[in-house]
This record gives C-alpha cells, structure tokens and sequence, in this order.
C-alpha cells in the first residue's frame, strides 16, 4: 500500500479509514488499479485505460458537479490510499442516488474498509445531501460486494439476468438500495 505524497483534509473519519478528495497524486495507482483484471472483474469497466484516460477521469471528478461526489479511501493508520467510493446520479428530487466503491489495493481486501467506507459515504449521502434512498449495483458472482452491501443495510429490489458477459458467460446484475431508516437504525 503506497502513501499518499500529498497531504489533504479528511471529509469523513471512520475508526479504521478517511475519506478525502481524490488528488492528482493517485491517479498512477488508479491507473493500475484500473488495468487490473482482477480489480476490474467486479466493475462495468473491463477494458484497458491508458494514463491519459485516467487523468481525463481525475480531471472530470475534481470538477464541481451537482451529480456526484467521488472520495479516495484511505488507511487511517498507514495513510495509504486503497481505492475510492462515489455517489453517482444524485437525484435531489427523488431523493436517490446510486454508489460505488473500489478497493484496488487487493491487500486491502477483506478487511472491513469497503464496509466502514460505506457507512461514512451513507453518513453524508443521507444527513448532508438529504438523500433518502440510495442504490448499488452488484454482478452475480460478487459475493463479497453483496455480503458488504448488506451489513450497510441495503436489501435486494431486483435482478436482472443476463446483463454483464463476463468469464465466458452471462451474470446478472443484482440491485440493492437501502433506505435513510434502515441506514440510521444500523448507525445506532
């Protein structure tokens, strides 16, 4: 796990891990994270993306956007960034929103990071951004993505068969979504 160069305020602070603005400094290890197959499996994205490509991202999230708001995951204790977590298509109307979340550093994996970065993520999408409802997306075959979406208390709404061609076949896409309530009876 490398150390961030640069040193950036926290948006949110859990026990084990701080949430704070993507910097330009983690783009080569998103740009690594993203050429991965091991990483990208889990993901929409499943073709190559060269540097260029990864600087275009990080120029596009570090804009002020009404849309979404993208956080790097950090290691509280070692200060390295293990990925990031986004709120996506934010609705103010409807009160939704759909997040994601990326652990490239396989390292990380397994250790409760992803959960405790949702919850944080949950924290702000409901109590800052008023949102109400808020959506994940999940491939078939991602267990651990599922196991770690229920303990932030999402629930499955539906499935959609045949929607991602992945390892030789087709998976489907399941969906969950937890509701400001259910988030805020697992916060107490």
């Amino acid at each position: 796990m490398k150390k961030s160069a640069t040193r950036i305020p926290a948006f949110r602070t859990g026990k084990t891990v701080i949430l704070r603005p993507v910097i330009e400094e983690d783009v080569p290890l998103f740009f690594e994270w993203m050429n991965d197959p091991e990483v990208t499996q889990y993901m929409e994205t499943h073709r190559p993306v060269t540097l260029p490509q990864e600087q275009a991202w990080f120029e596009k999230v570090s804009k002020l956007e009404q849309d979404s708001v993208t956080l790097a995951i950090v290691v509280k204790k070692t200060k390295a960034c293990i990925g990031c977590i986004s709120i996506n298509k934010i609705n103010s109307r409807e009160g939704t929103a759909i997040t994601g979340t990326v652990i490239g550093d396989k390292r990380a994996w397994g250790k409760g990071y992803g959960t405790e970065a949702k919850m944080l993520v949950l924290d702000h999408a409901f109590n800052d951004l008023n949102l109400r409802k808020i959506y994940s997306y999940v491939i078939g075959y991602n267990d651990r993505s599922l196991a770690y979406a229920r303990r932030c208390g999402y629930v499955e709404e539906a499935r959609i068969p045949n929607h991602f061609y992945r390892k030789g076949k087709y998976w489907e896409q399941i969906i969950l979504a937890v509701y400001r309530e259910t988030w805020e009876t697992l916060v107490k």
